[in-house]
């Protein structure tokens, strides 16, 4: 079992880092350098054994650190917010070689992380916890599209969170009955759960869900339609193609399926 610290020791070179756990186990001269060499090919730093770590980016010291636990082969290898100190974009990129690097090993990871988007990435079974508490465990996808309760719903990825309350046989939704929604058995209140990426914008029509666009977001690869709703914010996500002809203040109308919606009973 490793417990991965990703500070590296300053005064020794690229190899020397890695190569220590190795020598304070009393590995031969000749095991540590092959095992040196193997490891820096991994991490595509081959040719730098020699270079100070102070000569380093962000992104290969990281993966020096990385290379320096798994010099001894550990069953069980141990991240607690590895990525933390890097700028967004680097993380994300370290991500993708994290994962791809265990996979290759075939090494069982543990990672602790408050970052969604690296637990989605990461991960074959993400544990969402609370106070303590394990709320749920599943599959990236599972806990994405299928939630055990609000808290994993807004924790994990982004939301609208909605509640909802039994009419007879319908179920309403900010003031509109939704056909096909069903509330749990037992229960006349819920909370709905619809991805931004569900929420469609249509024309303003009788009978539907109706808002005013309050903001507009353009991230480049997707745009954020905020929509004021009988009090209530939702958010819409588009791709620049879906792009809405909108500007604030204008009047817009929300389909909401049940096939797009999660109804929780908390």
């Amino acid at each position: 079992m490793v417990f991965q610290s990703l500070a590296l020791f300053p005064h020794l070179t690229v190899g020397e880092n890695i190569a220590y756990p190795l020598r304070i186990r009393r590995r031969s001269k000749e095991e540590q350098e092959k095992r040196v060499d193997e490891l820096l090919s991994m991490i595509h730093l081959r040719g730098y054994a020699d270079r100070p770590v102070s000569k380093l980016s962000g992104g290969q010291r990281q993966r020096v650190a990385i290379a320096r636990a798994l010099s001894i082969s550990p069953k069980l290898f141990l991240l607690d917010e590895p990525l933390s100190a890097l700028d967004a974009k680097l993380r994300e990129a370290m991500q993708v070689e994290l994962r791809q690097l265990q996979q290759q090993l075939g090494i069982t990871t543990v990672v602790v992380t408050h970052d969604q988007r690296e637990a989605m990435t990461m991960a074959d079974t993400v544990v969402v916890m609370n106070n303590g508490e394990i709320r749920q465990a599943a599959s990236p996808i599972e806990i994405y599209r299928q939630p055990a309760d609000s808290f994993v719903a807004d924790f994990i990825g982004q939301t609208n969170l909605i509640e909802v309350e039994a009419a007879g046989t319908q179920t309403i939704v900010l003031g509109q009955a939704v056909a096909g929604l069903k509330i749990p058995a037992g229960l006349t209140k819920a909370t709905l759960s619809i991805r931004p990426e569900d929420v469609h914008l249509t024309a303003p029509r009788e009978g539907a869900l109706v808002g005013t666009v309050t903001f507009l977001r353009d991230l480049g690869g997707t745009i954020e339609t905020f929509v004021d709703v009988a009090g209530r914010q939702i958010v819409a996500v588009s791709t620049p193609r879906e792009r809405p002809n909108l500007s604030v203040g204008d009047k817009v109308g929300i389909s909401v399926t049940d096939k797009d919606c999660v109804v929780l009973k908390k």
